[in-house]
């Protein structure tokens, strides 16, 4: 399962067919757009993956986009739901909104995530959903990350576009949290390159990061605290991706920002970077 959101600095585009569980919003004072999202159904069966992209979020200059990428047996249902609910979550921190204060959106989305998890819990779900929210404001970009989802930003240079990711993946230092909570961090023999979370004494579940919504069974270790940062933009920044590991697992940030660079219309962008 592939998803992609290419968000251009200047305008925003329709997005193309192939994103059944993408939702788009526009305010009523806004008149221009931002982004194009494709998603593509992969081999493994059912698509987990879900985005959204609302345009005059919470004010006119505001924009809120995401990626949602789902795992495990009903990891769809736990994607959508965060898909729905996490931008409405936020919009009612008003006071997180009304001024351009990095301390004030980290406490908003740490604080959401949070309230997330616990409500996905009601929902007596045991999968789990790796997810990228992107708010801007202005000049001022403010990442929320749990999991692999990915953001990069493409920025131009004198030698052409240069890539910047925004998120990080798993550093040493959450293995050492995981394992002084006492979980267990090791790879598979086949996957030595890829690092697990295990439960402490028993081999199953494995997953594959360190933060996630849901994932209950493995929640002393598996946290939803979003890791938050911030980058003020400027005119030499082109264009954001937020993409799944479906597209980060194949291709380079390199390879990706290329392909959206040289994509024949910002509308098409996302889509040929799936394809």
């Amino acid at each position: 399962m592939e998803i992609c959101l290419s968000v251009a600095s200047l305008s925003i585009h329709d997005a193309e067919d192939g994103h059944e569980n993408a939702i788009f919003i526009q305010g009523n004072n806004v008149s221009n757009g931002l982004g194009s999202l494709y998603s593509k159904q992969g081999s493994k069966g059912l698509n987990q993956d879900a985005a959204n992209l609302y345009q005059g979020y919470g004010v006119d200059d505001g924009a809120l986009c995401g990626v949602f990428d789902g795992h495990g047996k009903n990891g769809q249902v736990v994607s959508e739901l965060v898909c729905n609910q996490l931008p409405s979550l936020l919009l009612s921190l008003k006071n997180a909104l009304s001024k351009v204060n990095f301390y004030m959106w980290k406490g908003a989305c740490i604080s959401v995530f949070e309230l997330m998890d616990k409500d996905i819990e009601l929902q007596e779900i045991l999968d789990c959903s790796f997810s990228g929210t992107t708010a801007v404001q202005g000049q001022d970009l403010v990442i929320a990350n749990l999991g692999d989802s990915r953001a990069v930003l493409g920025k131009l240079t004198k030698n052409g576009v240069e890539t910047i990711q925004l998120t990080k993946d798993l550093p040493g230092f959450e293995a050492e949290r995981i394992r002084n909570c006492n979980g267990r961090v090791a790879a598979l023999n086949h996957e030595p390159h890829v690092q697990r979370v295990w439960l402490p004494h028993e081999d199953t579940q494995g997953l594959a990061m360190s933060r996630a919504f849901g994932d209950f069974i493995l929640k002393d270790h598996i946290i939803a605290i979003s890791k938050i940062k911030y980058h003020r933009l400027t005119s030499d920044d082109q264009f954001i991706i937020l993409a799944t590991d479906g597209v980060c697992d194949v291709l380079s940030n390199d390879q990706v920002a290329s392909i959206v660079w040289e994509a024949e219309s910002e509308q098409a962008a996302a889509r040929v970077v799936v394809e």
